[in-house]
């Protein structure tokens, strides 16, 4: 038996509690992992409340559950030891240390988790303690599958909408590793911290609406759901890109007409995350 974070129906922290449930056994592909850390994610609340941009409410209960969840444990990455594996497993043997992406599949918020082997799965970088490493997992990931589509290049002007969340300060220092000249926006709380990060500007957003000063961006990356195409579409630079990792059904289904139309990137899809954005380090963009 393990302990595990368990939600049988949908709304606020409450629903969740522990209790004792089966320990999952490793199929001949899959590797078996304590649990050392994990985080809960904006994608964790969205989920367990039905918190869902405008419009997937339609399509939401049928992929998560209608009357319950279908997934009862959340969790979307972990850090851990591996415990035990499949017969047919190659990649990790029992004791070594990693983190990985569980990602739709959730579960990270148990004692242990199965995982196939070849799911985005990586060692765990020896200089990081688990707590430490387990944080470059959901944002890290997230901000790669969007830049192997639109690779960052030195001297971009790249702005980052949310950027003191867990994806935004992913995108900051990996677009910062590639020579980019990033701009932050957030709270003038968090403005010390995005600095740190590596953005060379930042912009509070409770004092300064950062699509009417004049300034344009080679890349905008929407980490929030509040910056819009018809919102930002004079923020980007003729065949400049927005990255729109956070949007409704309307901005899904139109970014690609808004594209043809404009002359400017618009995506709202993201690449499937892969074991080499988790062990790629320095990050080496394109697949």
């Amino acid at each position: 038996m393990m302990k595990a974070a368990i939600y049988r129906k949908f709304g606020g922290p409450e629903v969740v509690n522990i209790e004792e449930i089966p320990k999952p056994s490793p199929r001949n592909t899959d590797i078996l992992v304590k649990v050392l850390a994990t985080t809960v994610s904006i994608a964790d609340h969205r989920v367990r409340c039905l918190d869902l941009p405008k419009g997937f409410w339609i399509f939401g209960p049928l992929a998560l559950g209608v009357f319950a969840p279908r997934k009862k444990i959340l969790g979307m990455d972990i850090a851990g030891i591996v415990q035990a594996v499949g017969k047919s497993v190659t990649k990790f043997k029992p004791g070594d240390e990693v983190i990985a992406l569980t990602g739709a599949n959730f579960g990270g918020h148990a004692e242990y988790v199965c995982l196939p082997e070849n799911d985005p799965i990586s060692l765990k970088p020896k200089n990081m303690n688990f707590e430490e490493a387990v944080t470059l997992v959901f944002g890290g990931v997230t901000a790669l599958s969007f830049f192997n589509r639109f690779p960052i290049k030195s001297g971009d002007e790249v702005l980052v909408n949310g950027a003191s969340g867990a994806v935004g300060t992913a995108v900051i220092q990996i677009a910062n590793h590639f020579g980019a000249i990033v701009t932050g926006i957030c709270s003038g709380g968090n403005a010390k911290f995005v600095s740190l990060l590596g953005a060379h500007h930042v912009i509070d957003y409770k004092r300064e609406d950062f699509t009417k000063n004049g300034e344009t961006y080679d890349v905008i990356v929407e980490c929030v759901g509040n910056a819009s195409f018809e919102r930002v579409r004079d923020s980007i630079k003729p065949g400049g890109v927005l990255l729109l990792m956070i949007t409704d059904l309307k901005g899904t289904l139109s970014a690609w007409l808004n594209s043809k139309k404009s002359g400017k990137r618009i995506t709202a899809s993201q690449d499937k995350p892969l074991a080499k954005d988790l062990v790629s380090y320095p990050p080496k963009l394109g697949r």
